[in-house]
């Protein structure tokens, strides 16, 4: 059988997905991944903030039905560029679930140019029509199956003695 490479949006939404295992939000886990030139510069998962308790542990704090602990992936993302001094303009985000209006309105200050996302989650038509005006693409990837179990992960599970 003849080895195929993963293509790149896949390769980073598995990232994605991967990064929301990390997650600390009982409601939905949530990957966001920063990339310019096919490189990832910074990746988030929804959760508390550092030293805080975390929902998984304690249950979430719900006001009007939105939890007030959390911080959404996308937007640890753009922090751990800012702390790190790691420039955002130019690059693109792919992402477990459509943003919210918010982080929409942060992306598109951060200088974002696109979205891929896995999941369709509770689109804002204000979110769509601000990225329809600043001409940033808003684009489904799906992995299916397939593209997971071609992943070579029964190779590093062997252990040579």
């Amino acid at each position: 059988m003849e080895k195929k490479r993963i293509p790149w949006d896949q390769y980073f939404m598995l990232q994605a997905m991967l990064v929301a295992s990390r997650s600390t939000c009982n409601r939905r886990s949530v990957g966001a991944v920063l990339v310019r030139n096919k490189r990832v510069i910074a990746c988030g998962y929804n959760g508390s903030v550092s030293g805080d308790v975390h929902c998984i542990d304690e249950g979430c704090y719900l006001v009007d039905g939105h939890c007030q602990r959390t911080i959404h992936a996308e937007m640890n993302a753009i922090l751990q560029c800012a702390k790190f001094g790691e420039s955002t303009d130019n690059a693109e985000l792919y992402v477990t679930d459509v943003p919210c209006l918010q982080c929409t309105k942060m992306l598109l200050q951060a200088g974002i140019v696109k979205i891929k996302y896995l999941r369709n989650y509770h689109n804002s038509d204000y979110a769509k029509k601000l990225l329809d005006m600043k001409h940033v693409a808003l684009e489904k990837v799906d992995v299916n199956k397939d593209d997971i179990n071609n992943l070579p992960f029964e190779s590093f599970l062997s252990v040579d003695k």
